[in-house]
């Protein structure tokens, strides 16, 4: 595992025009001043000394130990993450719902034993290591098989990939290269169940400071040593850009309960609830609650100047409130689901069966045979999980693979929930998401018929 804080630097254009340039901590300086100072910028960056930026700055950042943590959230911080596990890069969304980012894709990049994390840098226990590595290297062996087998089922019946029959038929290199890169992600997206969740891949987060502290006593008051490790990483790289904030990034007594909280709150859940092993229902669960004053037709207005996802959004839509989710989806899926930004996502990490796209497999093909014998993979890495789980081992996701389902609940406002069921149904969505945010969306048409048609819902055609 590696972290590279990467720092920005102005463009030619802005230093031609004569901008300033501050490094994160000085720019959280010169903005708090403004809470005590109304003479401008100018008059700000007056009293700055080039020869000596941290007389300025420490001037200011005294007082976050006063509690104006919001100061930090003005010293702006991109770090990049290599050798993370699925995981822990799923964890680690999960905590930092403001950030921007992106990750390595398991819709277009092909993974293999080569990425497969050592099960001790994991913390999986020494007596169980040799019987994870087995069964991860099996699971991998299921993922190979069944990329080749969609292959071969896209190369046969091309109509299943949807691919556009203008791309098949054009004989022209750019055209084959998509429909080559299509074919490939048509066997990417249905295979990719079969991937063990400890599997490396990389991140980049872009988050302020003060949200960087945050994760970093979340990570270090973790039982799991790759938390730890990772957390350990991003202090270093912390301190070389917000090194006064490093007596805050460390493990809490408040975060380690927490930690214990999930687990118990994790046990709870694996024994009071039916867990099914094979593919467990998706059914789709929407609460809507709408202002006393906020009746259909108005919501039916704010949506009147929405021509697409990234326009406007009507005031009686952003005071609606939503809570909607799934009783199963598939973690391959949450690790998308999960990273919209806004509101307050519930996601035990308890496993509710194993989705291996066996519905997508026509009848009696040969690729439907493999897929449902290649299905014992993900029942019996759910059930180690779970064992583990019972016997408080907190690594117990690394058992996972990415086609265990988890019940999945997301709280939010309207307009928040419209835009991620029209972007997860657009062009180049997943089939898969596009299948759960079409099922909410009939619920929502149930309690406002007169918007459908309004709501910008795709066909996830292939991108």
């Amino acid at each position: 595992m590696k972290v590279t804080h990467v720092a920005l630097q102005p463009t030619e254009s802005s230093q031609s025009a004569g901008r300033p340039a501050l490094t994160p901590e000085l720019l959280a300086a010169c903005g708090a001043r403004y809470s005590r100072n109304n003479e401008g910028l100018e008059a700000i960056l007056s009293k700055i000394d080039p020869s000596n930026l941290d007389k300025s700055v420490d001037s200011i950042f005294k007082m976050v130990d006063y509690g104006h943590q919001s100061i930090a959230d003005m010293a702006p911080v991109a770090m990049f993450i290599d050798g993370i596990s699925l995981w822990m890069a799923y964890a680690v969304w999960g905590r930092v719902p403001t950030a921007g980012g992106q990750e390595s894709s398991t819709r277009y990049l092909r993974l293999g034993k080569d990425d497969l994390i050592d099960p001790a840098v994991l913390g999986i226990a020494p007596s169980e290591q040799n019987t994870w590595k087995f069964l991860m290297s099996e699971s991998l062996k299921a993922y190979d098989s069944a990329i080749e087998a969609w292959e071969e089922l896209g190369e046969a019946q091309p109509e299943l990939t949807r691919i556009p029959r203008s791309l098949l038929d054009d004989p022209s290199e750019k055209a084959q290269k998509a429909v080559a890169r299509m074919r490939r992600n048509y066997a990417f997206d249905r295979a990719r169940y079969f991937l063990p969740v400890g599997l490396a891949t990389n991140m980049m987060l872009v988050m302020s400071a003060r949200a960087w502290v945050q994760l970093c006593q979340w990570l270090l008051s973790s039982p799991v040593a790759e938390a730890k490790q990772l957390g350990n990483l991003v202090v270093e790289e912390l301190g070389l850009v917000a090194p006064r904030l490093l007596r805050h990034a460390v493990k809490t007594e408040s975060f380690a309960q927490g930690w214990q909280m999930e687990l118990d709150s994790a046990k709870s859940e694996s024994r009071h609830r039916e867990l099914a092993e094979g593919e467990a229902i998706d059914a789709p669960t929407l609460e809507i609650h709408t202002p006393s004053d906020v009746k259909e037709a108005d919501i039916v207005h704010a949506l009147s100047a929405h021509p697409h996802r990234y326009s406007y959004y009507g005031e009686p839509l952003a005071r609606t409130g939503v809570r909607f989710g799934w009783d199963a989806v598939a973690l391959a899926e949450l690790r998308d689901l999960n990273r919209h930004r806004t509101g307050t996502k519930y996601c035990p990490p308890v496993a509710r069966g194993f989705y291996c796209a066996l519905d997508e497999a026509p009848a009696g093909s040969k690729v439907a045979e493999l897929v449902k014998h290649l299905s014992h993979h993900g029942t019996s890495t759910n059930s180690l999980s779970r064992r583990a789980l019972e016997s408080n081992d907190p690594t117990f996701p690394y058992w996972l693979l990415l086609g265990t389902q988890f019940r999945f609940e997301h709280f939010t406002t309207a307009d928040k929930f419209i835009y991620e069921a029209e972007l997860r149904t657009g062009l180049g969505a997943h089939y898969r998401y596009a299948k759960h945010l079409r099922d909410s969306l009939g619920l929502w048409y149930q309690r406002f018929p007169q918007t459908r048609g309004m709501i910008h819902e795709g066909a996830a055609e292939p991108e």
